[in-house]
């Protein structure tokens, strides 16, 4: 699945989640879905956990 498609899937599911739920649902859901994107990347190797922290990678 490409990036097109993910965006894609991923705006349908907010709208539905601010349709139903409210804003509220609406924070809830986007929350949820970047801290899926954070650990998505972080397991593909795309992310270094250093780099959410602010740490450099050579610094020891």
């Amino acid at each position: 699945m490409n990036a097109t498609q993910t965006g894609l899937i991923s705006g349908l599911i907010l709208g539905t989640a601010a349709a139903v739920g409210g804003f509220s649902g609406f924070l809830i859901a986007l929350l949820i879905g970047v801290v899926g994107l954070v650990i998505g990347r972080i397991l593909d190797g795309e992310l270094e956990i250093g780099d959410l922290l602010g740490r450099a990678k050579d610094r020891r």
